[in-house]
Protein backbone atom coordinates (compact mmCIF):
# COMPACT_ATOMS: atom_id res chain seq x y z
CA UNK A 1 0.00 0.00 0.00
CA UNK A 2 1.11 3.71 -0.69
CA UNK A 3 -0.44 6.94 -0.74
CA UNK A 4 0.41 10.73 0.73
CA UNK A 5 -1.93 9.87 3.76
CA UNK A 6 -0.01 7.06 5.06
CA UNK A 7 3.59 8.73 4.76
CA UNK A 8 2.20 11.27 7.59
CA UNK A 9 3.84 11.42 11.01
CA UNK A 10 1.88 9.33 13.50
CA UNK A 11 2.41 12.33 16.03
CA UNK A 12 0.62 14.38 13.33
CA UNK A 13 -1.91 12.04 12.93
CA UNK A 14 -2.42 12.01 16.44
CA UNK A 15 -3.12 15.68 16.93
CA UNK A 16 -5.00 16.17 14.00
CA UNK A 17 -7.95 13.60 16.07
CA UNK A 18 -10.74 15.64 17.41
CA UNK A 19 -12.22 13.62 20.19
CA UNK A 20 -14.46 16.87 21.86
CA UNK A 21 -16.90 16.16 18.73
CA UNK A 22 -18.42 12.56 17.07
CA UNK A 23 -17.13 12.08 13.78
CA UNK A 24 -19.56 10.30 11.40
CA UNK A 25 -16.74 7.58 10.72
CA UNK A 26 -16.47 6.79 14.10
CA UNK A 27 -20.43 6.56 14.97
CA UNK A 28 -20.93 4.09 11.97
CA UNK A 29 -18.17 2.08 13.76
CA UNK A 30 -19.57 1.82 16.73
CA UNK A 31 -22.96 0.66 14.95
CA UNK A 32 -20.53 -1.96 13.43
CA UNK A 33 -19.33 -3.29 16.82
CA UNK A 34 -16.00 -1.65 16.15
CA UNK A 35 -13.53 -0.40 18.70
CA UNK A 36 -11.74 2.42 17.48
CA UNK A 37 -14.00 5.21 18.17
CA UNK A 38 -14.40 7.58 21.29
CA UNK A 39 -16.80 8.40 23.99
CA UNK A 40 -18.30 11.46 21.92
CA UNK A 41 -19.03 8.87 19.49
CA UNK A 42 -20.49 6.24 21.28
CA UNK A 43 -22.53 9.07 22.67
CA UNK A 44 -23.95 10.03 19.33
CA UNK A 45 -24.60 6.49 18.58
CA UNK A 46 -26.47 5.78 21.70
CA UNK A 47 -28.22 9.09 20.99
CA UNK A 48 -29.52 7.71 17.35
CA UNK A 49 -30.46 4.29 18.99
CA UNK A 50 -32.77 5.94 21.54
CA UNK A 51 -34.19 7.94 18.85
CA UNK A 52 -34.98 4.39 16.35
CA UNK A 53 -33.81 1.26 18.63
CA UNK A 54 -33.64 -0.34 15.52
CA UNK A 55 -31.78 1.85 13.76
CA UNK A 56 -29.03 -0.27 13.78
CA UNK A 57 -30.66 -2.06 11.05
CA UNK A 58 -30.07 0.54 8.95
CA UNK A 59 -26.23 0.74 9.19
CA UNK A 60 -25.66 -3.16 8.84
CA UNK A 61 -27.75 -3.18 6.02
CA UNK A 62 -25.92 -0.29 4.52
CA UNK A 63 -22.82 -2.06 5.09
CA UNK A 64 -24.13 -5.43 3.79
CA UNK A 65 -25.22 -3.72 -0.02
CA UNK A 66 -21.83 -3.06 -0.24
CA UNK A 67 -21.03 -6.53 0.24
CA UNK A 68 -23.61 -7.47 -2.04
CA UNK A 69 -23.08 -5.16 -5.00
CA UNK A 70 -18.79 -5.60 -4.85
CA UNK A 71 -19.77 -9.68 -5.66
CA UNK A 72 -22.12 -8.54 -8.02
CA UNK A 73 -19.49 -6.62 -9.76
CA UNK A 74 -16.58 -8.61 -9.66
CA UNK A 75 -18.61 -11.95 -9.93
CA UNK A 76 -20.88 -10.99 -12.73
CA UNK A 77 -19.93 -7.82 -14.38
CA UNK A 78 -15.84 -8.40 -14.23
CA UNK A 79 -15.34 -5.43 -12.41
CA UNK A 80 -11.36 -4.87 -11.02
CA UNK A 81 -11.35 -1.53 -10.00
CA UNK A 82 -13.10 0.33 -6.82
CA UNK A 83 -12.81 4.03 -6.07
CA UNK A 84 -14.32 3.67 -2.05
CA UNK A 85 -14.85 7.47 -0.93
CA UNK A 86 -15.71 7.98 2.78
CA UNK A 87 -14.42 5.03 3.58
CA UNK A 88 -14.90 4.92 7.02
CA UNK A 89 -12.95 2.85 10.04
CA UNK A 90 -11.45 -0.41 8.79
CA UNK A 91 -13.77 -3.46 10.09
CA UNK A 92 -14.57 -6.85 8.53
CA UNK A 93 -15.42 -7.56 4.91
CA UNK A 94 -13.64 -4.29 3.16
CA UNK A 95 -13.76 -3.72 -0.49
CA UNK A 96 -10.89 -4.92 -0.88
CA UNK A 97 -11.39 -7.99 0.77
CA UNK A 98 -14.48 -8.64 -1.01
CA UNK A 99 -13.63 -7.96 -4.57
CA UNK A 100 -10.25 -9.97 -3.75
CA UNK A 101 -12.15 -13.37 -2.89
CA UNK A 102 -13.53 -13.29 -6.17
CA UNK A 103 -11.05 -11.53 -8.59
CA UNK A 104 -7.39 -11.53 -6.16
CA UNK A 105 -5.84 -8.90 -8.79
CA UNK A 106 -8.60 -6.24 -8.25
CA UNK A 107 -6.94 -3.08 -6.93
CA UNK A 108 -9.17 -0.54 -4.22
CA UNK A 109 -8.21 2.78 -3.77
CA UNK A 110 -9.75 4.12 -0.31
CA UNK A 111 -10.33 8.15 0.53
CA UNK A 112 -11.20 9.13 3.95
CA UNK A 113 -10.53 12.22 5.70
CA UNK A 114 -10.52 11.36 9.34
CA UNK A 115 -7.06 10.77 10.88
CA UNK A 116 -8.66 8.08 13.33
CA UNK A 117 -8.56 6.27 10.13
CA UNK A 118 -5.72 7.62 8.55
CA UNK A 119 -3.78 5.61 11.83
CA UNK A 120 -5.54 2.63 10.92
CA UNK A 121 -5.28 2.01 7.20
CA UNK A 122 -1.66 0.79 6.88
CA UNK A 123 -2.15 -2.26 9.04
CA UNK A 124 -5.98 -3.21 8.20
CA UNK A 125 -6.61 -2.16 4.36
CA UNK A 126 -3.90 -4.47 3.75
CA UNK A 127 -4.10 -6.22 -0.23
CA UNK A 128 -3.30 -9.61 -1.22
CA UNK A 129 -0.49 -10.41 -3.43
CA UNK A 130 -1.98 -9.92 -6.91
CA UNK A 131 -3.55 -7.13 -6.03
CA UNK A 132 -3.15 -3.21 -4.81
CA UNK A 133 -4.45 -1.07 -2.40
CA UNK A 134 -3.86 2.61 -1.43
CA UNK A 135 -5.79 5.03 0.92
CA UNK A 136 -6.03 8.39 0.12
CA UNK A 137 -6.15 11.72 2.95
CA UNK A 138 -8.97 13.65 1.24
CA UNK A 139 -12.03 14.90 1.63
CA UNK A 140 -15.20 14.20 -0.81
CA UNK A 141 -15.53 18.13 -1.32
CA UNK A 142 -12.23 18.15 -3.03
CA UNK A 143 -12.44 15.71 -6.13
CA UNK A 144 -9.52 16.70 -7.97
CA UNK A 145 -7.02 15.67 -5.21
CA UNK A 146 -8.90 12.31 -5.16
CA UNK A 147 -8.71 11.64 -9.27
CA UNK A 148 -5.16 12.74 -9.33
CA UNK A 149 -4.01 10.18 -6.45
CA UNK A 150 -6.54 7.86 -7.34
CA UNK A 151 -4.54 7.73 -11.26
CA UNK A 152 -1.28 6.44 -9.12
CA UNK A 153 -3.35 3.07 -8.54
CA UNK A 154 -6.23 2.88 -10.92
CA UNK A 155 -6.58 3.07 -14.65
CA UNK A 156 -9.03 5.16 -15.51
CA UNK A 157 -8.52 3.25 -18.86
CA UNK A 158 -10.82 0.84 -17.11
CA UNK A 159 -13.72 0.46 -15.94
CA UNK A 160 -13.45 1.69 -12.20
CA UNK A 161 -16.50 1.06 -9.57
CA UNK A 162 -17.21 4.30 -7.88
CA UNK A 163 -18.34 3.55 -3.70
CA UNK A 164 -20.75 6.16 -2.33
CA UNK A 165 -21.93 4.65 0.34
CA UNK A 166 -23.71 6.35 2.94
CA UNK A 167 -21.22 10.10 2.23
CA UNK A 168 -23.85 11.84 0.42
CA UNK A 169 -26.73 12.47 3.48
CA UNK A 170 -23.46 13.97 5.04
CA UNK A 171 -23.35 16.64 1.78
CA UNK A 172 -25.55 19.58 1.11
CA UNK A 173 -27.20 19.73 -2.90
CA UNK A 174 -24.86 22.40 -4.35
CA UNK A 175 -22.43 19.94 -3.28
CA UNK A 176 -23.49 16.62 -3.97
CA UNK A 177 -24.57 16.69 -7.38
CA UNK A 178 -21.67 18.67 -9.00
CA UNK A 179 -19.24 17.01 -7.15
CA UNK A 180 -20.74 12.97 -8.10
CA UNK A 181 -20.98 14.69 -11.72
CA UNK A 182 -16.97 15.32 -11.56
CA UNK A 183 -16.02 12.01 -10.73
CA UNK A 184 -17.88 10.01 -13.17
CA UNK A 185 -16.88 12.67 -15.64
CA UNK A 186 -13.47 11.03 -14.95
CA UNK A 187 -14.37 7.64 -15.36
CA UNK A 188 -14.39 5.59 -18.85
CA UNK A 189 -17.22 3.52 -20.66
CA UNK A 190 -18.60 1.00 -18.19
CA UNK A 191 -17.69 2.27 -15.09
CA UNK A 192 -20.12 1.89 -12.02
CA UNK A 193 -21.45 4.05 -9.25
CA UNK A 194 -22.41 1.96 -6.02
CA UNK A 195 -24.45 4.37 -4.00
CA UNK A 196 -26.73 4.60 -0.80
CA UNK A 197 -28.29 7.16 0.76
CA UNK A 198 -30.66 7.82 3.96
CA UNK A 199 -34.30 8.84 3.26
CA UNK A 200 -37.72 10.08 5.16
CA UNK A 201 -39.58 8.22 2.34
CA UNK A 202 -39.97 4.86 4.37
CA UNK A 203 -40.14 5.27 7.73
CA UNK A 204 -39.94 9.35 8.53
CA UNK A 205 -40.85 9.73 11.79
CA UNK A 206 -37.81 7.41 12.98
CA UNK A 207 -35.41 8.97 10.48
CA UNK A 208 -35.96 12.57 11.41
CA UNK A 209 -35.90 11.63 15.34
CA UNK A 210 -32.10 10.26 14.69
CA UNK A 211 -31.66 13.42 12.31
CA UNK A 212 -32.16 15.85 15.26
CA UNK A 213 -29.60 13.96 17.11
CA UNK A 214 -26.82 13.97 14.59
CA UNK A 215 -27.61 17.82 13.63
CA UNK A 216 -27.74 18.73 17.62
CA UNK A 217 -24.06 18.12 17.22
CA UNK A 218 -22.91 19.73 14.50
CA UNK A 219 -23.28 17.20 11.07
CA UNK A 220 -24.66 17.64 7.99
CA UNK A 221 -27.36 15.53 7.56
CA UNK A 222 -29.74 15.98 4.25
CA UNK A 223 -32.35 13.16 3.69
CA UNK A 224 -33.21 12.86 0.05
CA UNK A 225 -36.26 11.70 -1.71
CA UNK A 226 -36.03 8.29 -4.27
CA UNK A 227 -36.52 11.15 -7.22
CA UNK A 228 -33.47 12.93 -5.31
CA UNK A 229 -31.67 9.91 -5.28
CA UNK A 230 -31.69 9.06 -8.99
CA UNK A 231 -30.79 12.02 -9.37
CA UNK A 232 -27.26 10.88 -9.41
CA UNK A 233 -27.96 8.59 -11.68
CA UNK A 234 -30.23 10.05 -14.52
CA UNK A 235 -28.40 13.18 -14.96
CA UNK A 236 -25.24 11.28 -15.59
CA UNK A 237 -26.86 9.33 -17.62
CA UNK A 238 -26.36 6.28 -15.59
CA UNK A 239 -28.30 2.59 -16.47
CA UNK A 240 -29.49 1.77 -12.89
CA UNK A 241 -29.08 -2.25 -12.62
CA UNK A 242 -31.88 -4.26 -11.52
CA UNK A 243 -34.27 -3.36 -9.36
CA UNK A 244 -33.48 0.27 -9.65
CA UNK A 245 -33.42 2.40 -5.95
CA UNK A 246 -34.77 0.40 -3.48
CA UNK A 247 -34.60 0.25 0.09
CA UNK A 248 -31.12 -1.12 0.55
CA UNK A 249 -32.62 -4.79 2.28
CA UNK A 250 -34.23 -5.25 -1.42
CA UNK A 251 -31.35 -4.63 -3.41
CA UNK A 252 -30.19 -8.56 -4.64
CA UNK A 253 -31.55 -9.81 -1.47
CA UNK A 254 -30.58 -13.20 -2.85
CA UNK A 255 -28.12 -14.12 -0.23
CA UNK A 256 -28.66 -14.37 3.81
CA UNK A 257 -26.56 -11.60 5.69
CA UNK A 258 -23.66 -13.40 7.73
CA UNK A 259 -24.83 -13.61 11.19
CA UNK A 260 -22.20 -12.95 13.90
CA UNK A 261 -20.94 -15.32 16.10
CA UNK A 262 -23.13 -15.52 19.12
CA UNK A 263 -21.42 -14.97 22.79
CA UNK A 264 -22.74 -16.53 25.93
CA UNK A 265 -25.95 -15.54 27.01
CA UNK A 266 -24.41 -14.09 30.32
CA UNK A 267 -21.83 -12.28 28.95
CA UNK A 268 -24.69 -10.73 26.39
CA UNK A 269 -26.97 -9.99 29.85
CA UNK A 270 -23.93 -7.17 30.86
CA UNK A 271 -23.99 -5.31 27.57
CA UNK A 272 -26.02 -2.44 27.32
CA UNK A 273 -28.04 -1.61 24.13
CA UNK A 274 -25.37 -0.04 22.19
CA UNK A 275 -22.98 -3.21 22.46
CA UNK A 276 -25.38 -5.74 21.68
CA UNK A 277 -25.96 -4.28 17.90
CA UNK A 278 -22.89 -5.98 16.99
CA UNK A 279 -24.34 -9.30 17.45
CA UNK A 280 -27.78 -8.94 16.21
CA UNK A 281 -29.11 -11.05 12.64
CA UNK A 282 -30.03 -8.57 10.91
CA UNK A 283 -32.17 -11.08 8.54
CA UNK A 284 -34.57 -10.01 10.94
CA UNK A 285 -35.41 -6.72 9.31
CA UNK A 286 -38.64 -5.36 7.89
CA UNK A 287 -39.63 -2.77 5.51
CA UNK A 288 -40.05 -0.38 8.81
CA UNK A 289 -36.96 -0.58 9.98
CA UNK A 290 -34.79 0.61 6.77
CA UNK A 291 -34.54 4.05 6.27
CA UNK A 292 -31.64 3.64 3.23
CA UNK A 293 -32.31 3.40 -0.10
CA UNK A 294 -29.40 1.41 -2.42
CA UNK A 295 -28.40 1.29 -6.43
CA UNK A 296 -26.09 0.54 -8.82
CA UNK A 297 -26.11 2.72 -12.24
CA UNK A 298 -23.63 1.77 -14.91
CA UNK A 299 -21.57 4.23 -17.12
CA UNK A 300 -22.71 4.17 -21.06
Amino acid sequence: MSGDALSQDPAELRRRIDTTKAHPARVYDVFLGGKDNYPVDRDAAAAALAANPRGYLDVRHNRDFLRRAVNRLTQEDGIRQFLDIGTGLPTAENVHQIAQRTAPDARVVYVDNDPVVLAHARALLTSGPEGRTDYIDADFKDPAHILEQAAKTLDFDQPVALCLVAILHFVEDEEAYPIVRGLLDALPSGSRLVLSHLTEDLNPENIRAVQRTYTERGFTFVLRSRAEVERFFTENSLELAEPGVVPAHHWRADNAAPVPAQPEAAYLATLDAIEKVRYADINDVTDADINVYAAVGKKA
